[in-house]
């Protein structure tokens, strides 16, 4: 693929997340990645101490100027990520506001960064500012907390599913959802169908991802999912690499009219980007934790409250050698997995008995 992607997100000195975890993938899969970080720090949270700073409104919109100025702001697609007020996200917003308005053609995913596990780990004001963005994107890629955040529905039965994925549709206006992760919880595995089920032993240690694309707005969304193995740990950046190869397989063309354009029996544009991306994710996770388990053993102690509070530096070590292995991944990122790829599956009967 060829075109230039303004990336929007965290920038950390050390390691990979936000801006570092995506601009690598999508240079190596052939776009131009112009960066603008939204916070520099020394490392991610997850070490429990990080030095710089965030990037404040008025810098981001300056950063903004001299690049229209100079004529520099031509994105063919849009990445947004981490940032930590509404301030900055208000900037944001007015961006791709005007960079919408210029290309009507222009991809923009939004990733809404903002919690996972039940907490938010950004200012609460941001949420109205996510949501008044939902409607410039085509596609956006929340976990499930982020989902619920969004939608205001807690998501505890199919029904709740089906209410967040139609408000997200329909009161939103979002042409492409998906739900990067969300536990295999016992009501979620027993309403999945047999093609993407996992074997009943292990369905604890799973995630399902899920994706839902509206191509009529009088008729119900395409709904596809697939499950992927839950690795044990803590690794940071992953939502950020899946996005970032999200955006860069993601080809609307699937849902053109061209002639010249093979369409797969029930596939989206979506749901094959999303199949790659799910693929490469985690077998760059894999990578990173089999490199992890080759540590040292005082690199990689098990998690203990009370003893990182006494020796920080046990959290140090451990979060340092569950940094993704990126840059030897690179034979992943670049590659075709062909018949190997963890393809979503269609998920037939999602809509039925409304």
């Amino acid at each position: 693929m060829e075109g230039r992607v303004l990336s929007i997100q965290s920038h950390v000195a050390f390691g990979y997340v936000g801006g570092k975890a995506a601009a690598f993938p999508l240079q190596c899969l052939g776009y131009d990645v112009d960066l603008v970080n939204t916070v520099n720090f020394s490392n991610h949270s997850g070490y429990g101490r990080s030095g710089g700073s965030k990037t404040s409104a008025a810098e981001l919109e300056s950063i903004f100027e001299a690049m229209e100025f100079n004529e520099l702001l031509c994105p063919t697609r849009v990445l947004t990520g981490y940032i930590p007020n509404a301030e900055a996200l208000t900037a944001v917003a007015s961006l791709v506001e005007k960079l919408r308005k210029q290309n009507p053609d222009l991809i923009y995913l939004l990733d809404p960064v903002m919690g996972d596990a039940g907490r938010l780990y950004v200012s609460a004001d941001v949420v109205p500012v996510y949501r008044s963005l939902l409607p410039l994107s085509t596609i956006i890629t929340p976990n499930w907390f982020e989902v619920e955040t969004l939608t205001g529905i807690s998501l505890t039965d199919l029904h709740s599913l089906r209410l967040a994925l139609t408000k997200l549709h329909k009161d939103f206006g979002v042409p492409n959802v998906a739900i990067s992760s969300i536990p295999l919880t016992q009501w979620l595995s027993e309403t999945l169908p047999n093609a993407i089920r996992p074997p009943a032993v292990s369905e604890s240690e799973h995630l399902l991802c899920i994706t839902s694309s509206v191509s009529n707005e009088n008729s119900p969304s395409d709904v596809h999912a697939q499950c992927v193995p839950l690795l044990p740990g803590y690794f940071s950046g992953v939502g950020d690499l899946f996005s970032s190869l999200v955006l860069a397989h993601y080809n609307s063309s699937l849902e053109s009219s061209l002639p010249d354009v093979e369409v797969p029996p029930f596939r989206t544009s979506l749901s094959e980007a999303v199949s790659q991306a799910l693929t490469k994710t985690h077998a760059v996770l894999c990578k990173t934790f089999e490199y992890s388990e080759r540590l040292p053993e005082e690199e990689r102690l098990v998690t203990d409250d009370e003893k990182d509070a006494v020796e920080p530096i046990r959290k140090v070590r451990r979060m340092r050698g569950r940094e993704l292995r990126l840059v030897q991944s690179i034979d992943i990122i670049r590659s075709d997995f062909g018949d190997a790829t963890r393809r979503l599956e269609r998920w037939p009967g999602f809509w039925e008995n409304l």
